[in-house]
């Protein structure tokens, strides 16, 4: 693919749509190099959420632009995502935790009102316990979502909260303005 020569305006307004968002405090958002053979313009953003300074969960949005559109895409500009969370082993074993999880994207993407076509992804569940060596700690529990939509409305900044709220749940932070509950056998713990 040959270097573009000019960046287009309406890759120039995404890139200012995503950069417009203010995060909830939780949420640290960074710039980071996007990848350059996916499509002619890359944008990507990496983001970290903390909970009492730990990080809690991951996640990568790259916003992908072909001006020529790209037929699978049914569009001009692509959102490609993974997100990654560590789960209390509880969770880790529900099986109804990779719909759960899928739903989290769906619902996020339909309360700010970010229009997707052509949306797709996975939700992996892991459950990982150690012996011999490596035995220790508890069993760890994780879940991955992996997916890209098309966005039909231009309007990326809807689409980043979204995606921020997607990060949010799959964290199992409290909705915003809702304090989160002490965890059992922790320093709140009374009884």
């Amino acid at each position: 693919m040959a270097p573009p020569t000019a960046v287009p305006a309406l890759f120039t307004q995404a890139v200012a749509s995503l950069r417009s968002v203010q995060t909830r405090p939780e949420i640290e958002l960074d710039e980071a190099p996007a990848p350059q053979r996916l499509a002619p313009f890359a944008h990507a953003v990496n983001a970290s959420v903390l909970r009492d300074d730990d990080e809690i969960a991951t996640g990568r949005l790259i916003l992908l632009h072909d001006p020529a559109g790209h037929e699978a895409w049914q569009g001009t500009l692509r959102l490609v995502t993974y997100v990654n969370a560590t789960l209390e082993p509880e969770m880790g074993t529900d099986p109804l935790l990779p719909a759960v999880g899928w739903s989290w994207l769906t619902d996020a993407l339909a309360e700010q009102h970010a229009r997707a076509a052509a949306i797709g992804g996975t939700v992996t569940q892991t459950f990982s316990t150690r012996f011999g060596d490596l035995a220790g700690p508890a069993p760890d529990a994780e879940i991955e979502i992996r997916a890209s939509w098309t966005s039909l409305d231009g309007h990326l900044d809807r689409h980043l909260r979204a995606w921020t709220a997607l990060l949010a749940s799959t964290a199992g932070l409290p909705p915003p303005g809702v304090a989160r509950l002490p965890e059992r056998g922790g320093r709140n713990d009374r009884g």
